[in-house]
């Protein structure tokens, strides 16, 4: 069964909602735990850091998120239900299970799978005041709060606009779909699902005269060579190196 999900071509799914690399997103998640050494001269060292990282509606990348992760900084343990992959996407149907605005459906605008957090467009909003210095009032906001998914909200069918349950299964094509288990209609993954912060989507991307060719892009320019930069550039240029370093000792 692995070896047949391995060959399957399986449909894209949307990891991520940025264009940054995967290099830099795990530099702002992946913290290194540090503690002093058991000695008594070391005790009134500071605590250790989390190497589990504190999830908020904030992305890794902006600057709420590295304070409320910062080492003096003690949050609570969160326990979430885990998914293998999160079944909602952004600008999937969602029906408000509890609260005020129980049983009434909204698209799906903002998505923390680290929390399986589902903010629903018009639907669970808290009034926000903003106040300059002098504490007057200088905005009022409508924002929208999250909902726990599964217990708060839940994917709707296209079929009945109902709520439904979703399990991940395979098509005749090999693709990895969301099947409803009450009506066995394929939810298919919206088009915003794939939109970022940086731009839309790819399809929708028009190339501009002074944007590079994507032939040019794909063209495979570096070779990695077991040398080092100086060596490297030195054969390139001809230069031969025949000094030999002097012995030297460390104390």
């Amino acid at each position: 069964m692995r070896l047949t999900r391995a060959l399957c071509s399986i449909s894209k799914v949307p990891k991520d909602y940025s264009n940054f690399p995967q290099k830099y997103i795990d530099k702002h998640t992946a913290f290194v735990e540090w503690k002093p050494p058991n000695r008594p001269n070391y005790q009134s060292w500071p605590q250790r850091w989390r190497k589990v990282p504190y999830y908020d509606k904030f992305r890794p990348w902006e600057k709420p998120f590295e304070g409320m992760n910062a080492p003096n900084n003690v949050q609570p343990m969160i326990v979430v239900e885990p998914f293998e992959i999160f079944p909602v996407f952004k600008g999937d149907i969602m029906e408000v299970l509890t609260g005020k605005d129980k049983g009434k459906i909204g698209p799906a605008n903002y998505i923390v799978k680290e929390r399986n957090w589902v903010f629903v467009q018009g639907l669970n909003t808290q009034i926000r005041e903003f106040r300059n210095s002098n504490d007057e009032i200088i905005m009022i906001r409508n924002e929208e709060q999250p909902l726990l998914f599964p217990r708060d909200v839940a994917l709707t069918d296209p079929t009945d606009s109902h709520k439904t349950t979703v399990k991940w299964r395979y098509d005749e094509e090999g693709r990895r779909v969301r099947v409803s288990l009450r009506t066995g209609r394929i939810l298919e993954i919206p088009p915003e699902a794939f939109a970022t912060v940086d731009f839309k989507t790819a399809g929708e991307y028009v190339e501009r005269p002074k944007d590079t060719k994507e032939d040019v892009v794909r063209q495979q320019t570096y070779e990695p060579v077991l040398k080092t930069f100086e060596m490297d550039i030195a054969e390139q240029m001809g230069v031969k190196e025949d000094r030999v370093p002097r012995r030297f000792y460390w104390f």
